[in-house]
């Protein structure tokens, strides 16, 4: 049977490359169809990709490369007998090759091929260059070897001739207190790793947004006693009613879709030269994930009930838990909300997330005095912050629209009535 190639597929309409992440199966390794293959990162989200067939997969891509949509990236040969038995004695053989060279590398008084860099390490450390297993070219010692061999703990003494070691016996007992210090003094060394493709399409479209938009932040802080108190009120029957709790976020859900209602140029976007406005509520709710800041959509968001905002975006928190969020969970968003008030943020200037024109920050809230009926009162009170594109929406909007969520979440019941 001929083999099988593997393609990589097609996971958006916008998306035509990715960086094959990971191999989840090993060269020459037996796999069956279905079996997961590789991680696909792109712009969007990961995707795990399955095997195509089963047999024996031939990799033909390495891990990090830049991959375009439909390229193949390896074979699986049906026919083929798994390489994975033959490999275990070439390493067991290969295992002892690197402590051959050693010797020539050090030379006979365990310095004689060291640069100038290494031998002073040595000499300062009190490193016997013997003991240290090369890494550079023909098993020299380098640098990063004496290094690594000085914080994996204390070290023996570095002969410099033959009565070296009866001159050095007395030696031994301050050796581990100099050496001790210096993991702590190194803690700060840099590491280098490559950005994930997630990470580098976040940071494109983040200096895009900066680039291409007039972007502004207009500011206002809210009382949330009376959403607090219904959610104290409630909860338990909410719970009981529909399965999930009573969070803040679907109260900012709904004010929001109020104030978009009202002024429908900040559920807008520009295209080209034509302003395309929206009349669907598609609200994005910013998650954060180890591999980067997601923004899975809530469709048709004025549709939906309190208690179905609040079970969407239970399914989006699970799915980033578990790292499968999808292209088609991330895609079409007309509004987005950001909450950094989870990270303990009390004010902030959230970036749009294109071609979306604006953009609420939530933030943390904080008991705060405050003047009510020319009452000195503490209040759990929290900063808004409204980022919007001023070539599309003006100041005025901007205000009003930011004012009318502020009034909604201190009358909750007027979002009921739509007043």
């Amino acid at each position: 049977m001929s083999a099988v190639p593997i393609s990589v597929p097609g996971v958006g309409e916008s998306i035509s490359e990715g960086i094959l992440a990971k191999w989840l199966a090993a060269d020459g390794s037996a796999v069956k169809a279905g079996d997961p293959l590789f991680e696909l990162e792109t712009d969007k989200a990961t995707n795990v990709v399955p095997a195509p067939a089963s047999g024996v997969l031939k990799v033909q891509a390495a891990e990090g490369d830049t991959v375009a949509i439909g390229a193949t990236v390896g074979v699986i040969d049906p026919s083929g007998a798994p390489a994975a038995a033959k490999a275990a004695p070439e390493k067991t053989e290969a295992k002892p090759a690197p402590a051959a060279p050693a010797a020539p590398a050090t030379g006979a008084d365990g310095a004689e091929h060291l640069s100038p860099a290494v031998r002073r390490i040595v000499a300062e450390e009190g490193v016997d260059p013997a003991s240290v297993e090369g890494t550079g070219k023909g098993g020299r010692v380098t640098k990063g070897d004496v290094l690594a061999r000085v914080e994996s703990g204390p070290v023996a003494p570095a002969p410099t001739s033959a009565p070296a070691p009866a001159a050095k016996a007395p030696a031994p007992a301050p050796a581990p207190t100099v050496a001790a210090p210096k993991p702590a003094a190194r803690a700060g060394r840099e590491t280098r790793e490559r950005m994930s493709g997630l990470r580098q399409r976040i940071a494109q479209r983040l200096v895009e947004a900066q680039h291409t938009a007039a972007i502004l932040t207009t500011f206002n802080e809210v009382d949330l006693t009376r959403v607090m108190a219904t959610r104290t009120k409630y909860k338990e029957a909410f719970q009981k009613a529909h399965g999930t709790s009573l969070g803040f976020m679907s109260f900012f859900v709904k004010a929001t879709i109020e104030a978009l209602k009202a002024f429908p140029a900040v559920n807008a976007r520009i295209e080209g030269l034509e302003i395309v406005y929206q009349n669907y509520y598609n609200i994005g709710v910013a998650v954060s994930t180890e591999r980067g800041l997601m923004v899975p959509v809530i469709r048709d968001a004025d549709a939906l009930s309190f208690a179905e905002i609040e079970k969407a975006i239970g399914v989006f928190a699970d799915k980033a838990r578990k790292g499968t969020i999808g292209v088609d969970d991330l895609q079409g968003g007309t509004f987005t909300i950001t909450n950094g008030g989870v990270f303990g943020s009390l004010v902030s200037t959230p970036i749009l997330n294109p071609p979306q024109s604006a953009i609420l920050g939530m933030h943390a809230i904080k008991k705060r005095p405050v003047v009510v009926d020319d009452q000195i009162v503490i209040r759990p009170m929290m900063y808004l912050a409204l980022s919007y594109d001023h070539r599309l929406i003006d100041g005025r909007e901007a205000v009003s629209s930011l004012v009318r969520i502020k009034d909604c979440l201190e009358d909750p019941e007027r979002m009921l009535l739509s007043l």
